[in-house]
């Protein structure tokens, strides 16, 4: 692509509406109304401090599988240039397993919990080739900005969904539907169709490298993975800021992303109505839109690593500033706050790492790079969920996100400047 060129064109908002696509999978059901619903509806024989533990449970098992999976998936999709073959199979088993969420009873928290873990992998697993064909629609001056579109979008596609559902979920008689419980549940089922629609432009629009059509067997290429995989790791060594980047950004995504998937849970824990929690996660959806273009801008004028410094930072402020909330006020000041500085984290995250990998082996780095996130989040979700648990204080649970920000942030000053 030519730098010089216009940066929005098919095949760059093809592959950004992905993220407007899956992104509502991160908000109406990961972020909203999922980890509410669990507790009241599918756990509701359990008490809320164990609940949220089992909750922080199926995200961290979610994110071992892709730990487990991601580098050799990467690995393949190189090595037989089937990028978006792989993910639309991922995104085809979060959508399936999303829509199934609908069909779980009441009382069935085990189940419900199970299909959650599943669908959580199909987001997860598709956004390991998603992230890698940034290489393939943006040239190293543009990528931060084509980057930063894909979240912005994200924002503003998962808000606008998250918001009709919150309509449905306070109005359910409006939208023909018989309670708020029916409300939710066909909350989960708009996701699913809603991810897979705008799927689409990404499959049929963006170019992959040609490669010879020969036939391999699959033994041979789980074989090729393998060996990729472990020549990555002897590669990753040879990269010494790299490494040190990825050390960096293990812990503070592992903070970043456990606030993403608990932060409701934790509202629910210190008393915050449902309703009112939902209202400040589209603050949070709608603040992050032009705060993340903006991070784009300032990032290519001021600096990656100084702009992604600074949102660490505001994490840091933010999980200290939790453990003061006595009302609902407090709730939508820390939602405001985290949609300023969590798109450009995530965005100038991508960004850097892309920019310090061989194109030719995005997918496979990409993989490891998914692998060092979802190993991230592995420990957060359960480390909050239990130790609220263990201490009966949720409090302590929320302050032990400081044991991944500060290091994180400490790290990243170690890098070579960027």
């Amino acid at each position: 692509m030519n730098s010089k060129k216009k940066i929005i064109n098919k095949e760059v908002l093809s592959w950004a509406l992905y993220d407007w696509a899956n992104s509502a999978f991160a908000t109406t059901v990961m972020a909203g109304f999922f980890p509410i619903f669990f507790k009241s509806y599918w756990a509701g024989e359990l008490s809320g401090p164990e609940s949220s533990a089992w909750l922080g449970t199926a995200n961290s098992i979610s994110g071992l599988a892709i730990v487990c999976i991601a580098p050799f998936l990467g690995a393949l999709a190189d090595i037989t240039n089937k990028k978006k073959l792989f993910l639309g199979l991922f995104a085809f088993l979060g959508i399936i397993t999303t829509g199934s969420l609908f069909f779980i009873a009441q009382g069935m928290w085990l189940t419900a919990m199970s299909v959650y873990i599943f669908a959580c992998i199909g987001f997860s697993g598709g956004n390991v080739f998603y992230d890698s064909l940034l290489i393939n629609v943006s040239s190293t001056e543009n990528r931060n900005r084509v980057s930063a579109l894909g979240y912005s979008l994200g924002y503003l596609g998962g808000g606008f969904l998250f918001v009709l559902n919150v309509a449905m979920y306070q109005s359910p008689e409006f939208f023909g539907l018989k309670s708020i419980t029916e409300a939710v549940l066909f909350s989960f089922l708009s996701v699913s169709v809603w991810w897979g629609f705008f799927s689409i432009p990404i499959l049929k629009y963006v170019k992959e490298n040609s490669s010879d059509k020969i036939e391999i067997k699959i033994t041979y290429l789980i074989t090729q993975s393998f060996q990729r995989v472990l020549s990555t790791f002897k590669d990753i060594r040879k990269y010494k800021t790299l490494s040190l980047f990825l050390l960096a950004y293990w812990l503070y995504m592992d903070g970043v992303d456990t606030i993403v998937r608990m932060a409701l849970a934790y509202g629910a824990d210190i008393g915050l109505e449902a309703s009112d929690m939902i209202l400040a996660l589209i603050i949070t959806q709608f603040v992050g839109f032009p705060a993340t273009i903006l991070y784009g801008i300032l990032g290519d004028r001021f600096g990656l690593k100084l702009m992604l410094s600074i949102g660490i930072i505001g994490y840091i402020f933010v999980t200290i500033f939790s453990i003061f909330i006595t009302n609902i006020s407090g709730f939508y000041f820390l939602a405001f706050t985290i949609g300023l500085f969590q798109g450009g984290v995530q965005s100038i995250s991508r960004t850097i790492f892309s920019q310090l990998i061989p194109a030719e082996k995005s997918a496979e780095f990409f993989g490891f790079y998914n692998l060092v996130g979802k190993s991230a989040v592995v420990l957060g979700p359960i480390l909050v969920g239990w130790v609220a648990y263990t201490f009966d204080n949720p409090d302590y649970g929320i302050l032990s996100l400081l044991l991944l920000f500060i290091p994180g942030l400490l790290v990243l000053w170690m890098v070579p400047k960027y």
